[in-house]
Formats: C-alpha cells, sequence, structure tokens
C-alpha cells in the first residue's frame, strides 16, 4: 500500500492558487484511478481509496492548512502500518522550479516550504519522498513569497502547468507500480 498526499489549502478561495498544485496533481491521479469514488473525512483530511497499476494506494489531502499539514499525514501513515521512506510520496507546490517542471527526491529539507516543514515535524524524519511541482519565482514585485504562492494561477500559467501536473500524475504511477528510484530516473530528466 501506498499513501500519496497532495498539500495545499483548503476552501474554494484557494483553490486556484499557486500552493495548491499539490491538490491540482493529486486531483489529476484521482481522475486516472478513482473517477467515481467518493472521498472520506478522516484524519481532518480528504481520503480516496485507489489501485494504482495494481497497488492499492490511499490518496491524502489534509484539510489542515499548508502549515499544520504534518499532522494528517503522520495519523494516516500510522494507522495503515506504512513506512514515510518507501510508502509515502507527497506532491508539494515549488517557486524555485519553473512553472510545470517537476522534481522527485527520496528525501531532502523542507527548503522554506512550510507545508514539508510541517510533515518532517510531525513525522520526525526527513527521509520521505516528495514530488515538487514548479511554480515559477515569484516576480521582482513580490516582496513577501507568500503572496505569490497565495494568488491565483492565470488562465495561461494554467494552460503552461497542465502538462506538468499529467507528468505528475504519471510520475506517482511509477512510483506506486516501482517505487522511488525508478520515478526518479524516468521524471527527473527534462523531457
Amino acid at each position: 500500500m501506498k499513501l500519496i498526499v497532495g498539500l495545499g489549502n483548503p476552501g474554494s478561495a484557494y483553490q486556484r492558487t499557486r500552493h495548491n498544485a499539490g491538490f491540482m496533481a493529486l486531483d489529476r491521479v484521482a481522475a486516472r484511478h478513482a473517477p467515481a469514488g467518493i472521498p472520506r473525512a478522516k484524519f481532518n483530511g480528504s481520503i480516496l481509496e485507489c489501485s494504482i497499476a495494481g497497488e492499492r494506494c490511499i490518496l491524502l489531502k489534509p484539510l489542515a492548512f499548508m502549515n499544520r499539514s504534518g499532522t494528517p499525514v503522520a495519523e494516516t501513515l500510522n494507522f495503515y502500518k506504512l513506512s514515510p521512506a518507501s510508502d509515502l510520496l507527497v506532491l508539494v507546490d515549488e517557486y524555485a522550479l519553473p512553472l510545470g517542471k517537476i522534481r522527485i527526491r527520496a528525501s531532502g529539507s523542507a527548503g522554506g516550504h512550510n507545508g514539508l516543514a510541517d510533515v518532517e515535524r510531525a513525522l520526525g524524519t526527513r527521509d520521505y519522498p516528495r514530488l515538487r511541482i514548479g511554480i515559477d519565482p515569484p516576480p521582482p514585485a513580490y516582496a513577501d513569497p507568500a503572496d505569490w504562492v497565495l494568488g491565483l494561477f492565470t488562465p495561461d500559467e494554467e494552460r503552461t502547468l497542465s502538462p506538468g501536473l499529467d507528468r505528475a500524475a504519471d510520475a506517482v504511477e511509477t512510483f506506486a507500480s516501482r517505487g522511488i528510484v525508478a520515478a526518479m530516473n524516468a521524471f527527473n530528466p527534462d523531457p
């Protein structure tokens, strides 16, 4: 069993914001593998079960705000008795990457991302896979990066992002079927 987590902020006000790229990517996975699924509320999150390449998967959107995402992730891992290092993949936005580009790592630092920092705090480890989805760096006019990540994607940006979300969903499928190393080898090189 694998736990695939999309990080974002709950509520319609945040639905199309850059900080919700993790939710958007998880929605692509759900559309492919659980199109008729009905999410359940559990662990302060929205959970959907599906099968990806024969592997049972739990898709989780924590419904705590981004900087409180860790507790729902840890509670779900503990309930299903899963290992952060081998059974978890966290999908998250990244403003250090160009819009729509993805990067996968088996472990690492939070890199200033409050959602990843809270996941690390709750798990007590940095050793869990993460897939970062590029949202572009903030333009110079943005003194505070929070204003950038909480801003809405423009329609043009959404069109540019869309293939990256599909690529992220492809990477989730590879992770579920063949593991993190195979996903990194297949999706970290530029297409």
